[in-house]
């Protein structure tokens, strides 16, 4: 977790506290330790926002304390709403977690009067038909895309052949029911897209593929462009 996004869910939580809340309390909460909770309140108490007490009593936020509230049009409220309720569709547990926890950080920042109409607007989603996801944990993958990691995987074709590959993933694609990793493979030399539910088994290597500042990412998506052209 971002130290920005740290100090905002302190706050949040001190907001909706009815009694003090210790240190050891929000450390556990927040999955840090005591020692970085004195420094965040240290750091917010000096950025003026209104933290009392002390360490072995607990912490509360003044009363009448908020922070400015966030405008948007009727259309973005709109946006924001379905986009959550699209990311369901995706069957990434952690995205969508994710997805909830920014809604809700959003609902505690704009007014009132538009906090039920981004928590519970009447805009609904069907759940999709995307295959469950059992053999890779997307959140790691992303991770592997980030730090440039190489993948072992055990994938099964359409076909039903199954094949062992090291492949060097560059990017995930979000299909209306299907998700594709993006990668270069080294069993066929080759850039290949690799549907995610198809994916028995995976391991993330401590060992890491040069990105070449983009170059690979760039050929990748050239080749896909190129791909789409000549089916078009």
């Amino acid at each position: 977790m971002r130290r920005a996004d740290r100090l905002f869910d302190i706050i949040q939580i001190l907001r909706t506290a009815s009694h003090p809340i210790t240190a050891a309390a929000l450390a556990e909460k927040l999955e840090v330790t005591v020692r970085t909770i004195y420094r965040d309140i240290a750091a917010l108490q000096g950025s003026r926002v209104p933290i009392e007490g002390a360490p072995g009593l607990g912490y509360v936020l003044r009363r009448g304390f908020d922070l400015p509230p966030l405008m948007f049009t009727t259309e973005e409220i709109d946006a924001i709403a379905v986009g959550v309720r699209l990311l369901r569709r995706l069957r990434d547990r952690k995205l969508q977690e994710a997805a909830e926890s920014v809604l809700g950080k959003l609902s505690a920042v704009v007014p009132p009067p538009l906090q039920s109409q981004l928590v519970a607007a009447p805009l609904y989603v069907s759940d999709g038909s995307a295959p469950a996801v059992t053999g890779i944990d997307l959140s790691q993958l992303r991770g592997a895309i980030r730090e440039t990691r190489k993948l072992a995987i055990t994938y099964i074709d359409e076909e039903g052949r199954h094949t062992q590959r090291r492949i060097w993933p560059i990017a995930m694609a979000y299909y209306v029911d299907v998700t594709l990793v993006g990668a270069w493979c080294e069993l066929r030399n080759d850039f290949r897209h690799f549907r995610v539910d198809r994916i028995l088994a995976s391991d993330v290597l401590d060992e890491r593929f040069s990105a070449d500042s983009g170059r690979l990412s760039a050929e990748w998506l050239a080749l896909r462009k190129d791909r789409r052209n000549a089916s078009a």
